[in-house]
C-alpha cells in the first residue's frame, strides 16, 4: 500500500512523559474496554479485562512490592506470555525500580548468571519454571525474593505475586497511597534488557521512560489501530514484543488477546476477531506457504495468481471487495484481521505484496534493543513491500561509509537512542559516538527516504524466527572440549526448512586426541567431536544449538594480533 502523499503524513499522537503516565491516559480513554483478553484454563473461553480493572491490579502488586521493601530494586521477570508478565512489568517500573525482562528459554546456569549481572533483588516467575528457578537461584550468590505467578498462597522461601495482589488491595483501601506518590524519573533507566544469553558477552541495554515512550507515541504517529483488537504471539521479553505491541496497543486503546502458543495462532486469532498481529517472518511465511498450498490442491493458484495480479494493479485498496474476494485467505487468518506487521529479520517483500494485495494490509520496520526498538517503519498509508520503512520523527539516519551502490552501515540518533550498556562504558563507546548510535547493520536509503537493510550485523546470525544467535556465545561453550582448538560459528540458510541453522567449522586438538585415544581414524575423531557439540549443546537453549559441523586440518588465518579472520572465510557445510 503505497500511496505516495501520504509520505509526510501523521496521525495525532499526544506525548507522554513516562509509562505511568501512559497508563493513566489509557485508563482516562478507555477505562471500560477490555485491555486484555485472557483465558482460565487451557482452551477455554477467553475473558476480558478492562484498562481501569488493570491499573488497578497494577497499583495493588506494586503497593505490595513496595510494602516488602523493594523500592529502588531491580526486579526479573521470566515466563510465558500471560497478563501476570504485563502486570510485573508495568508495577514495577511506575515507581518501584528496574525490571530485568529474561528469557524463559535461558537454562539455569544462564538465568543465573543474568541475576548476578544485573544484582535482581526480587525474581517473578511463572509457575511452570519452578524447577529451574529453584537450580538457577543455588548459583547465585546474593538474597533473591521469590514470587511465583502460580503459588495459590506464600510459603516459606516463596511468595505468591495472587496474595500480594491481594495484600495491595488491602494497604490501598486502608489508606496507603504512598505508591500512588513514587516519583519516575523519566530518563533514567526503568529497562535492563540483556540482548542474549550469557557468558559474559551478553550486553544489558538500558532504556528509560522516555526512550520507551518516544517509540510509543512515534508508532501512533505511522500506524493507526485505535480501538482494534490485537493477538500477542512473541516473547514478551522481546522490545518488539512488549514496546511496539504491547505498549503500544495499550497507548492506542487496543485490546490484546495473549496467544495461547504458536500451534494455537489461528484458533485464537478466530476466537479473539483479531485485527492486528506483530511477528517474525517465519510465522508470516509459514502462513503464505500454507495459503498457497491450499490453493494448489484445491486448483485454485492460478485463479488466485491473477486475481492478485488485478489487485496488485489497482492498489488493493478496495478492501470490502478484496475480502470478499479472498474470502478463503482471510478465513484462514481468522476472518478479521486487517494489519500484519513484520519485525526481528530479514522477509521476503513476496509475502508482503501478497498479503496486501488479499486484502490484509503487510509491512515491515526495522529496529534494535538498543533503540526502544524501532528506529524506522512503514506507514500503514505509505508502504513500500522490500523497505523496512522511513525513520520516526526525530530520529535521524545516515549511511556512512557508503559503496558505490550507496550501501553502508547504517547510523541514527534519537529520542529513544539507549543510555548505554549496563555497567560497560567500553561496548557503550564502541557504539555511542556524539550522539549517534552504529548500528553495525548495514543498508542504504531511497530517494524518498525510505530505509532499506542488506546486511547484518558483523557476527551475529538471526534466525527466521527472530532470534539473534551470537557466534561469540556458541563458540564459548564449544571451546570448553579438550579436544577443540579452534572453533568459528556461522549461519546456513537451509533450502529444505527455510529456516537458519547453526553449523560449525572446527579445528581438532590433535594433540590432545592422541593423548588422550592414541592415533585415531578420522570417523573416529569426527564421532568424538559430534559427542562433545551434544555436551555442549546441552548447556544452550534450541535456538543456538549447533546441528552440523566441518573438520578442519588446519589453522584458521588470522590477524596480527591472533584473532581469527572470521569474514574471510567461505563456508561450505
Amino acid at each position: 500500500m503505497n500511496n505516495i502523499k501520504f509520505i509526510d503524513a501523521l496521525y495525532e499522537a499526544k506525548p507522554v512523559a513516562d509509562l505511568r503516565e501512559l497508563m493513566n491516559r489509557s485508563v482516562d480513554l478507555y477505562g471500560d474496554n477490555p485491555a486484555y483478553w485472557v483465558k482460565d484454563r487451557p482452551g477455554g473461553k477467553y475473558q476480558p479485562i478492562t484498562y481501569r480493572k488493570f491499573r488497578s491490579d497494577v497499583t495493588s502488586f506494586g503497593t505490595a512490592l513496595l510494602d516488602r521493601n523493594l523500592k529502588g530494586e531491580k526486579v526479573a521477570l521470566i515466563g510465558e506470555n500471560r497478563y501476570e508478565w504485563i502486570v510485573t512489568y508495568l508495577a514495577t517500573v511506575c515507581g518501584i525500580g528496574v525490571i530485568v525482562p529474561i528469557d524463559r528459554e535461558l537454562n539455569a546456569e544462564e538465568i543465573a548468571h543474568l541475576l548476578e549481572r544485573s544484582a535482581s533483588a526480587a525474581i517473578v516467575y511463572s509457575g511452570k519454571l519452578e524447577r529451574i528457578i529453584e537450580e538457577a537461584l543455588t548459583l547465585v550468590d546474593h538474597k533473591i525474593l521469590k514470587i511465583s505467578m502460580d503459588a495459590s498462597g506464600n510459603s516459606d522461601g516463596r511468595l505468591s505475586m495472587h496474595t500480594l495482589m491481594q495484600e495491595g488491595y488491602k494497604l490501598i483501601h486502608e489508606g496507603r497511597k504512598d505508591y500512588f506518590r513514587l516519583e519516575i524519573q523519566p530518563n533514567e533507566m526503568c529497562s535492563l534488557l540483556f540482548t542474549s544469553g550469557t557468558t559474559g558477552l551478553a550486553k544489558g541495554v538500558m532504556l528509560s521512560h522516555a526512550n520507551i515512550c518516544a517509540n510509543v507515541v512515534c508508532m501512533a504517529e505511522f500506524v493507526n489501530v485505535v480501538g482494534w483488537t490485537a493477538l500477542s504471539v512473541l516473547p514478551m521479553h522481546h522490545t518488539y514484543e512488549f514496546n511496539c505491541h504491547i505498549l503500544g496497543t495499550m497507548y492506542q486503546g487496543c485490546a490484546v488477546a495473549i496467544c495461547e502458543g504458536l500451534k494455537y495462532i489461528v484458533k485464537n486469532m478466530a476466537e479473539a476477531k483479531a485485527n492486528l498481529m506483530l511477528g517474525v517472518p517465519l510465522v508470516f511465511e509459514k502462513f503464505h506457504q500454507k495459503i498457497w498450498k491450499e490453493a494448489e490442491t484445491k486448483g485454485k493458484a492460478k485463479v488466485m495468481r491473477s486475481a492478485i495480479a488485478v489487485s496488485k494493479a489497482v492498489g488493493g485498496q478496495k478492501l470490502k471487495a478484496t475480502k470478499k474476494l479472498f474470502k478463503d485467505v482471510h478465513h484462514a487468518m481468522g476472518g478479521e484481521m486487517r494489519l500484519l506487521i513484520a519485525g526481528g529479520a530479514a522477509i521476503d517483500p513476496i509475502v508482503i505484496e501478497d498479503f496486501s494485495a488479499m486484502g490484509i494490509n503487510m509491512i515491515q520496520g526495522y529496529g534494535m534493543t538498543e533503540n526502544a526498538p524501532i528506529v524506522a517503519v512503514n506507514k500503514d498509508r505509505c508502504s513500500k513491500a522490500a523497505s523496512v520503512g522511513l525513520p520516526f520523527r526525530g530520529t535521524e539516519v545516515k549511511i556512512i561509509d557508503a559503496d558505490d551502490d550507496g550501501i553502508g552501515e547504517i547510523i541514527y540518533r534519537g529520542p529513544s537512542v539507549m543510555l548505554g550498556y549496563y555497567d560497560d562504558p567500553e561496548e557503550t563507546a564502541k557504539v555511542l559516538r556524539d550522539g549517534w548510535l552504529y548500528s553495525g547493520d548495514y543498508g542504504y536509503l531511497d530517494k524518498d527516504g525510505f530505509l532499506y537493510v542488506t546486511g547484518r550485523k558483523k557476527n551475529v546470525i538471526v534466525t527466521k524466527n527472530g532470534k539473534n544467535v551470537f557466534p561469540e556465545e556458541v563458540e564459548y561453550y564449544l571451546l570448553k572440549s579438550p579436544f577443540i582448538e579452534e572453533v568459528i560459528v556461522w549461519g546456513l540458510d537451509e533450502e529444505k526448512t527455510t529456516d537458519t541453522v547453526i553449523v560449525c567449522d572446527i579445528f581438532p586438538d590433535f594433540t590432545e586426541i592422541r593423548e588422550s585415544f592414541g592415533n585415531i581414524s578420522d570417523e573416529e575423531i569426527h564421532r568424538l567431536l559430534d559427542k562433545e557439540i551434544d555436551a555442549a549443546n546441552a548447556k544452550m537453549p534450541s535456538y543456538k544449538r549447533v546441528k552440523r559441523f566441518t573438520v578442519r586440518d588446519t589453522e584458521f588465518e588470522k590477524t596480527t594480533t591472533k584473532k581469527i579472520k572470521r569474514h574471510t572465510l567461505t563456508h561450505d557445510a
